[in-house]
């Protein structure tokens, strides 16, 4: 069970550095417009608001795989990234749309869930 937790927590963090290239560097390149859905003019509004977005995906990303690096000892570190990434992702299912709860909130609601079975 530990093994899939930490495989899943890892996929999340790798989401979230995937997050991080696309907000930070590709916010107004073809593949981050079409992903977000946006135009060159938005995009271009938009850049620096997204890239300070991307470094907060990064930071999230960080605590993730720091807590995966400490392994058992890093149970509270990975359980409190897990839940910001699970807050994170419902607040942007709520705000911005419903794809983010899939996309953010399952992944990281499913690795908490997994994560808090190793220690039953």
């Amino acid at each position: 069970m530990a093994l899939i937790a930490n495989l899943l927590i890892l996929l999340v963090a790798l989401l979230h550095l995937y997050f991080l290239v696309l907000e930070m560097f590709l916010w107004d390149k073809p593949k981050g417009m079409k992903v977000f859905g946006l135009t060159p003019e938005k995009a271009a509004i938009t850049k620096v608001m997204a890239a300070n977005q991307g470094l907060y995906n990064g930071f999230l990303s960080a605590g993730l795989l720091w807590g995966l690096y400490q392994g058992e000892a890093g149970f509270d570190v990975k359980v409190f990234f897990l839940l910001c990434v699970l807050i994170a992702g419902l607040y942007g299912a709520m705000t911005v749309g419903k794809k983010i709860l899939y996309v953010q909130a399952l992944p990281a609601a499913v690795a908490l869930v997994l994560l808090c079975l190793t220690v039953i």
